[in-house]
């Protein structure tokens, strides 16, 4: 692993919005319209985001119809292990954290993957 992506997944755990992503993205696959619920941001903000940690390898996007899913990837390394590992258990007292949490595991689903047909439930826009 090179210096560039060592550095380039530090700086997306450093800010506060990624961190609170990725957080939410360790209980599994989530929609745009999902995150942008339970975070509180404009949509634009989630995607710039969102945008930032996939570059950085964190996590991977899949298409299906409008909807956009987000997912975390496989640790690709032990540095990558470490930081998944430390998203799992370093932040548990983050208030924050927790507060999103809460909010997601009361929300209902924006989109509906199953069957192969996508319907908002939730009143957010197709992304």
């Amino acid at each position: 692993m090179g210096k560039a992506t060592v550095n380039t997944m530090f700086r997306a755990f450093s800010d506060s919005t990624r961190l609170r992503i990725l957080h939410l993205l360790l209980n599994g696959e989530l929609c745009v319209c999902d995150i942008v619920s339970v975070l509180r941001v404009p949509q634009p903000t989630a995607s710039r985001h969102l945008a930032y940690l996939r570059k950085a390898g964190l996590i991977a996007k899949r298409k299906q119809g409008l909807w956009a899913y987000y997912k975390l990837t496989a640790a690709t390394s032990p540095f990558h292990q470490s930081l998944i590992k430390c998203l799992r258990e370093c932040f548990r007292d983050v208030p924050e954290l927790a507060s999103d949490a809460k909010r997601a595991s009361r929300q209902d689903i924006c989109c509906q993957t199953s069957g192969g047909t996508s319907q908002g439930t939730s009143g957010g826009k197709r992304r």
